[in-house]
């Protein structure tokens, strides 16, 4: 008689889970760092930096991560939210970054797939004024074969041509005059802000120490020059950190301080280049997938991506001298993608439409002259004589490679190389996921399934201990008071824009919905922290006036 042979656990998928969430007390955190000796310390908690974390754990090596705000609070939450291979590099010349980006996109696929959802892209093809004619139609199908053969075949779907009505089935406010059809083809798209947290929280959960809102304000050095940790400033104290090596991942943030001693030339040359979204009520548009439109009379093109409720609309590439704390959406620049966005609409959008808006820098490497949106967006790792290591540039989609890469000059420097794991290593949430499963079911699984995996029942348990969390914190979207809860407890959120910014995408999303919901996430906070009130009532204030100046800015009436 034969058997069927006796299945065990898939190791790698089973040692990520565990009956109870990861829980992160920022005390617990803080104490880490000023106690422990690590081999690497990283300063920067965007999207890099936390992949960085994550690699350099996965190898065994100790590893502190910092960020002087909170993680993906500056690029890393500003993006297009999309994880691609970048179609216009290809006209740029550049298929070694499409491939490889082609290639990373697969990766955040499988090892990230509660986050990481497919993107179709539609180009539509018009006679005249539009980001190509008929003329050009067969040159960028060629494009589209590229593209495919790049790597693009691995999401199981090549491009499709289009007729008129198959554009308007997945756009039906376009405009009908001119067009003569289109192309579609296939991505992905991420939020940022979301797979950034992950990224870290894996990283804690691998054995990292993590800290946001912990500032670096100085890197030490031993007698003989090498760095040796830095001096971080959280919670009204400051703390010694002690590391063997120091990274510097904090974006377009080297433009101002690289980590070098004062009066030290800066290795690289770093170049802010600005993008902005806007968000537009998805019912004023009505698209299934992203819409490339063209902008009447500039050589430039937007995207219109639908995400929940809202179609975000974008995005701009241009120079960026100010304040990098302070970065916002101006009025010109609303303007800008609104006459893209009218030119190609039968609907017609007013800044009144606009119900939130984004706005960050890329952190682009290269010297001043010519259009940075032409620059590649390739990433460079420097050395310095004195140990510090700086790594900058690259893109969200190639995040995982240059990470990568980092721990792998890292490991020379400490004389410990091993190897990398992370192209296979699940996110927490990812492992034993099935996304169509659960998004077929709808309703409140879906959305948790969504954003926390395989972890949702981590959310759902809340809730099924008091029910009246299922509340949604904004009426119109599907956060629940339960995941502010979790994010405080399980997710280092530390103030009211933590949560409402970034743990949720409402300020996107409704911002001036989410100035009324501070002051029920305030006192959620005031709940599970026992902050006094006083200082939850700072809070709220701070974050409405954040929103009103946001607000100001972008409809072009602030002093």
């Amino acid at each position: 008689m034969s058997f069927f042979p006796s299945r065990k656990p898939n190791r790698a998928r089973s040692d990520m889970f565990d009956i109870r969430p990861l829980r992160l007390e920022r005390g617990e955190q803080l104490s880490r760092l000023a106690s422990d000796t690590f081999d690497i310390l990283i300063v920067g908690g965007g999207v890099t930096g936390a992949y960085t974390a994550l690699d350099a754990s996965l190898r065994g090596y100790r590893v502190a991560l910092v960020e002087k705000s909170d993680f993906a609070s500056g690029t890393s939450s500003k993006s297009s939210k999309m994880v691609h291979g970048g179609l216009r590099y290809i006209e740029q010349g550049n298929l070694g970054l499409v491939r490889h980006s082609l290639l990373e996109r697969q990766r955040l696929r499988r090892n990230a797939r509660h986050l990481v959802q497919r993107l179709p892209f539609m180009f539509p093809v018009l006679d005249k004024n539009g980001v190509f004619d008929k003329r050009m139609a067969s040159a960028f199908e060629s494009l589209l074969w590229t593209y495919d053969l790049a790597g693009g075949w691995r999401e199981g779907i090549l491009h499709q041509k289009l007729t008129p009505a198959e554009v308007l089935s997945h756009c039906p406010t376009l405009r009908e005059e001119a067009l003569s059809g289109g192309f579609m083809y296939f991505d992905a798209r991420v939020d940022d802000a979301r797979l950034t947290l992950t990224l870290v929280r894996t990283a804690a959960f691998h054995g990292a120490t993590v800290a946001n809102h912990a500032r670096v304000v100085q890197t030490t050095r031993d007698d003989h020059g090498k760095v040796n940790g830095a001096i971080v400033q959280a919670d009204d104290r400051e703390i010694a950190v002690k590391a063997r090596v120091v990274i510097m991942a904090t974006g377009v943030w080297l433009r101002d301080w690289d980590g070098q001693k004062k009066e030290t030339p800066s290795p690289l040359h770093i170049r802010p280049a600005k993008g902005v979204h806007v968000a537009i009520p998805w019912m004023k548009i009505r698209n299934d997938c992203t819409v490339t439109i063209p902008v009447a009379g500039r050589n430039r093109r937007a995207t219109i991506t639908r995400w929940g409720n809202v179609s975000y609309l974008g995005t701009t590439d241009e120079d960026y001298e100010g304040d990098l704390d302070n970065v916002c959406c101006t009025r010109e620049e609303l303007d800008f993608l609104l006459e893209g966005a009218n030119s190609a609409l039968k609907t017609r959008l007013t800044p009144q439409d606009v119900v939130g808006s984004i706005a960050g820098c890329r952190p682009l490497v290269g010297s001043a002259g010519g259009k940075t949106v032409e620059m590649k967006r390739n990433h460079e790792i420097n050395v310095a004589p004195d140990g510090l290591v700086t790594v900058v540039g690259g893109k969200l989609t190639t995040s995982r490679h240059m990470a990568e890469q980092t721990v792998d000059t890292v490991g020379k420097l400490l004389g410990k190389k091993r190897a990398c794991s992370t192209k296979s290593a699940f996110l927490l949430g990812a492992a034993g996921y099935d996304p169509q499963a659960i998004l077929a079911s709808g309703g409140l699984s879906a959305h948790l399934g969504e954003r926390y995996g395989a972890e949702a029942r981590f959310v759902s348990d809340i809730i099924d201990a008091n029910p009246a969390l299922q509340t949604p914190i904004i009426d119109g979207l599907p956060y629940t008071e339960a995941e502010v809860v979790y994010a405080i407890r399980h997710e280092l959120a530390c103030n009211i824009d933590d949560i409402l910014s970034r743990r949720l995408r409402a300020r996107l999303m409704a911002r001036d919905a989410s100035a009324d919901a501070a002051q029920r996430v305030g006192e959620l906070l005031q709940q599970e922290l026992n902050l006094d009130p006083a200082a939850v009532a700072r809070q709220v204030a701070d974050y409405q006036t954040t929103v009103q100046r946001e607000k100001a800015i972008l409809m072009g009436t602030s002093a």
